[in-house]
C-alpha cells in the first residue's frame, strides 16, 4: 500500500533530487550559511573600460553572482543607463545588488598622493558625481536600475567640520533613499576609526545617522576594529561587507585566504552583522582576474560560505 510515509518519503527524495539538479545544494547543505559570492568592480578600474561585456562575462565565469558597481571612465554606468546595466547583467547571470557614490566632490587628502595602477602609475580619476551636489540625480538613477543599496564610497573627514557636513548629506540621501524604496549604506576605509578633533567619526556615523554600514573588513581591522566587536555592538547593522586581505604590515591587499584576515571567524557571525551581501575587493591589483579566481576558490570551496 503506497501509505502516507511512502509518499513522503519519495516527495522529499524528488525535492531534493530536484534542489541537486537545480544547483542549490550548496544553499540546502549549508543553510542559512550558504551567500551568494559578490564582486565590487573597482577592482577592475584600470582595465573595465576597455572591454565592458567581456569582462563581465568572465566574472561570471568564475562562478559570482552578485555586482556591486563602481565608477567607470566611460561614464554613466560603464557607458550604459542603469536599466540597460541591469538587463545586461541579468542576461548573463549577475545581480546588480549595490552601487557607489562620492559623498562630496573628490580631492585628495592633504599630503596624500593618488593610488598607483599595476604598472606603478598614478590612476586618473573622470570627473565624477556625488551625493553633496548631484544626491536626488543618483538616488533615482539606483533606484531605476533595480538596485538594493546605494552606498557612499567615501565623505570627507579630515576636520569636524567636515564630519558633521557629511553627516547632514548622509541623512539626507538615507531619507531620499527610504522614499526611493532602497537602502543606503556608508563604506568605510580605516581613517574613520582615527581620531578627529577628539571624535571618531565612524562612531559618530554610528549615532548621529539611521544609515546602514558597508563594513570593508580589512580596512576596520587596519583602523583598530575588530568586525566581529563592531557587529555585536551594532547588531544588524551591516548588510554588506568588502571582503579583501592583507599582510601583516596592512601595507599590501591580498586574494582573499592568502593574507592574516580571519574569515572564517568573520563569517561565523554574518547573522550577528545581518550581513546580506558581501563583495570581493582588490584595489589595484596586478592581475585582477587571477586575483578574484583565488578569493573566490578560497571563500567557496575552503571556507564553504
Amino acid at each position: 500500500m503506497y501509505n502516507r510515509r511512502k509518499f513522503l518519503q519519495n516527495s522529499g527524495a524528488l525535492a531534493l533530487g530536484g534542489l541537486l539538479l537545480s544547483g542549490n545544494s550548496k544553499a540546502f547543505f549549508h543553510g542559512s550559511k550558504a551567500h551568494a559570492v559578490g564582486l565590487q568592480l573597482f577592482t577592475f578600474f584600470n582595465e573595465i573600460d576597455n572591454d565592458v561585456e567581456g569582462t563581465l562575462k568572465k566574472i561570471a565565469a568564475i562562478g559570482y553572482t552578485e555586482i556591486e558597481s563602481a565608477f567607470s571612465k566611460k561614464g554613466g554606468y560603464y557607458g550604459m543607463k542603469p536599466k540597460e546595466f541591469a538587463a545586461y547583467l541579468t542576461s548573463i547571470g549577475l545581480g546588480w545588488k549595490s552601487h557607489h557614490v562620492l559623498g562630496a566632490p573628490f580631492k585628495m587628502p592633504p599630503g596624500a598622493k593618488m593610488p598607483t595602477d599595476a604598472n606603478g602609475n598614478p590612476i586618473k580619476i573622470p570627473p565624477m558625481r556625488n551625493l553633496a551636489d548631484n544626491m536626488q540625480e543618483l538616488v533615482d538613477e539606483a533606484a531605476e536600475g533595480g538596485v538594493e543599496f546605494l552606498v557612499c564610497a567615501n565623505t570627507p573627514i579630515n576636520t569636524l567640520s567636515d564630519i558633521n557636513a557629511s553627516i547632514e548629506v548622509l541623512n539626507k540621501t538615507d531619507e531620499a533613499c527610504k522614499k526611493a524604496g532602497i537602502g543606503f549604506a556608508y563604506h568605510n576605509h580605516d581613517a574613520e576609526f582615527h581620531t578627529i578633533e577628539g571624535q571618531v567619526p565612524y562612531e559618530m556615523f554610528l549615532s548621529q545617522t539611521k544609515m546602514q554600514m558597508e563594513l570593508d573588513l580589512a580596512w576596520a581591522t587596519k583602523g583598530g576594529k575588530d568586525p566581529v566587536e563592531l557587529f555585536k555592538q551594532h547588531p544588524g547593522r551591516f548588510p554588506l561587507w568588502h571582503v579583501k586581505d592583507v599582510d601583516a604590515t596592512f601595507e599590501n591587499i591580498l586574494p582573499v585566504g592568502s593574507g592574516t584576515i580571519n574569515y572564517k571567524r568573520i563569517f561565523d557571525a554574518a547573522a550577528t552583522a545581518g550581513m546580506k551581501h558581501f563583495f570581493v575587493e582588490h584595489d589595484m591589483p596586478k592581475d585582477a582576474m587571477a586575483s578574484i579566481t583565488a578569493s573566490y576558490e578560497y571563500l567557496t570551496k575552503k571556507l564553504g560560505v
